[in-house]
């Protein structure tokens, strides 16, 4: 097949269906996974020192910030995206500077980029029969965070002159997982028919295998588990799967649901063709169609521009320096569409395109970090509370240091990683609300701290008893005690001279007492919890003397 050359009439919608062209695409893909460390990373803070030191042919390497290199060399780009955000998240996202040594804290960001710069383009075949496209890489990153057993991929990926029906089936397809269903030919749904990661010389490195349908079910079925495609597999390597027979010191699950959250810059050759149910199409990546039918109806959309858009700067005008730009989001896909022919708009300095690929990259990834990193807190609540066997002291053990732990980092999460805000700038403010309120985010952490709450609740109503129950024996051998106390008391009153006994005559009186002393001792604490109920029982005023004879003897022959 030979490949379209994207803006020729070959690349075009057929006829019948409206033209509309991306002059610029961008498409940015966001994937949280579950570390699950094994070995030696298992007990490690600092996932990213493991990751990097896994295998001489590992194709990763840290990426230096910009804040590493010559003062003087600083990029103005650099320094708005700087001032985009508030101290606090200035510190999560880029650490801290030499007033570190006055706090004594560390300055280092508890963000670490690792970037694979082998891979230079992908080729998709969006559909069986179709001629395969060729987006170039920007970029290959993979976000781990101290303290977190998350990692975050990231693919950004570029065309020119791109049809927009193209574009929004990449949108719908291009960042799957795994597939959902299979159709009677085979093909897999809402996925590509084929992915290939291109190297720099050209050489194929990886293809996916969406199609061996096979395969997908027999995973399922051994591990309960979804398998991933193989070309995001071997994008992540040397991670490996957690459900499968590979070896690997880091291995990763899936948090989410199969279909990756993502980023869509679209400039277009003539805005004015966008109809409301392109911006519904577009605003929830759900793929091509018509613009003039609505795809889903009018009552549920009544309130789509209010729940979806961010319409700060949109609005339809002749002035061609207006940007006409405009934010979609429902929380798993943000889109901007604006004007290609508007300077400001595709300005990679100033403009949108450069907020889009940075400040707003930025909050998109933090509002599916928090997610991501409240999921795992979730998942590994959940596994703490299945393992808990009341009845095993060893398991209760375990559940108490599991609680504790996840107490203390989830308490370490909220006062380093939390933000109810990232910017008071309106543009960035309102796109960081916009995609929490979508994604539940404050919702999700107050029901993960109900939850780390109740089993801390559990912990304590745990301790109180077994603290109750032993102050109940210890008032039960101290009254008991009390017999003992009073008559070896007596004893010492000079009624008997033994003083004047041989060594070994004092000592066999001492055996003589000291042995049922301990016997009686032994006896009262295995039996405390029934002394107790008798003691309970004898104190009952209201209960005749038989009654409390019938009562003592029921504790004392029950079995």
């Amino acid at each position: 097949m030979e490949h379209i050359k994207l803006g020729s009439e070959q690349g075009r919608p057929e006829d019948g269906v409206r033209s509309a062209v991306a002059t610029h695409f961008r498409n940015i893909l966001v994937w949280p996974v579950h570390l699950v460390a094994t070995g030696n990373g298992s007990a490690s803070h600092d996932h990213a020192g493991v990751f990097a030191k896994l295998g001489s042919d590992n194709p990763w390497k840290e990426l230096e910030d910009e804040f590493t290199g010559d003062p003087e060399e600083f990029q103005e780009r650099h320094y708005h995206e700087f001032v985009t955000f508030l101290p606090p998240a200035q510190r999560f996202l880029y650490g801290q500077g030499i007033g570190r040594k006055i706090d004594g804290t560390s300055g280092e960001s508890p963000i670490k980029v690792m970037r694979r710069c082998d891979i230079a383009s992908v080729r998709l075949v969006l559909k069986p029969g179709d001629a395969p496209i060729t987006l170039r890489i920007a970029h290959i990153d993979l976000y781990f965070f101290y303290d977190i057993d998350i990692a975050i991929l990231v693919i950004e990926v570029a065309a020119d002159n791109l049809p927009l029906v193209t574009a929004q089936d990449i949108m719908l397809r291009f960042g799957r997982a795994y597939p959902a269903w299979w159709d009677k030919a085979g093909n897999p749904g809402h996925c590509p028919a084929e992915v290939t990661w291109i190297s720099q010389s050209g050489e194929v490195l990886a293809t996916s295998d969406y199609q061996e349908r096979r395969k997908f079910l027999s995973h399922v079925g051994q591990h309960r588990a979804p398998r991933v495609a193989s070309h995001l597999e071997y994008l992540l390597k040397p991670l490996v799967p957690h459900y499968t027979d590979a070896t690997g010191t880091l291995r990763y699950r899936q948090l989410e649901y199969y279909r990756m959250p993502q980023m869509a810059f679209i400039a277009l050759d003539d805005p004015d063709l966008l109809q409301r149910g392109d911006y519904v199409r577009l605003a929830l990546a759900n793929g091509p169609g018509d613009g003039s039918p609505l795809p889903f109806t009018e009552r549920y959309l009544t309130d789509f521009e209010h729940k979806f858009c961010y319409d700060r700067y949109f609005e339809r005008r002749s002035c061609r320096d207006w940007p006409a730009t405009r934010y979609m989001s429902c929380g798993h896909a943000l889109v901007v569409t604006g004007d290609a022919d508007n300077e400001l708009f595709m300005d990679e300095t100033h403009g949108v395109l450069s907020s889009f690929r940075h400040q707003h990259f930025l909050i998109f990834l933090i509002a599916h970090f928090h997610k991501a990193a409240l999921l795992m807190y979730s998942d590994r609540l959940a596994e703490a509370v299945a393992r808990l066997d009341v009845a095993n002291r060893e398991a209760l053990r375990s559940f108490r240091a599991e609680t504790r732990l996840a107490l203390e980092n989830f308490l370490r999460f909220t006062h380093r990683y939390w933000f109810h805000a990232v910017s008071n700038q309106s543009d960035a403010h309102d796109l960081f609300a916009l995609c929490r309120n979508h994604l539940e985010i404050d919702d999700l952490y107050e029901h993960i701290r109900q939850e780390v709450e109740a089993m801390s609740q559990y912990l304590e109503n745990e301790a109180t008893r077994k603290q109750q129950e032993s102050m109940a024996r210890l008032t039960v051998v101290t009254t008991l005690g009390l017999i003992g106390t009073v008559a070896t008391g007596f004893l010492g009153m000079n009624l008997f001279d033994h003083a004047g006994l041989e060594t070994w005559t004092r000592i066999g009186i001492f055996a003589l007492v000291f042995l049922p002393t301990l016997i009686l001792t032994y006896v009262t604490v295995a039996r405390s919890q029934r002394i107790s109920e008798c003691l309970d029982a004898i104190s009952n005023e209201t209960m005749s003397v038989k009654g409390k004879l019938k009562s003592i003897a029921a504790i004392f022959w029950r079995v």
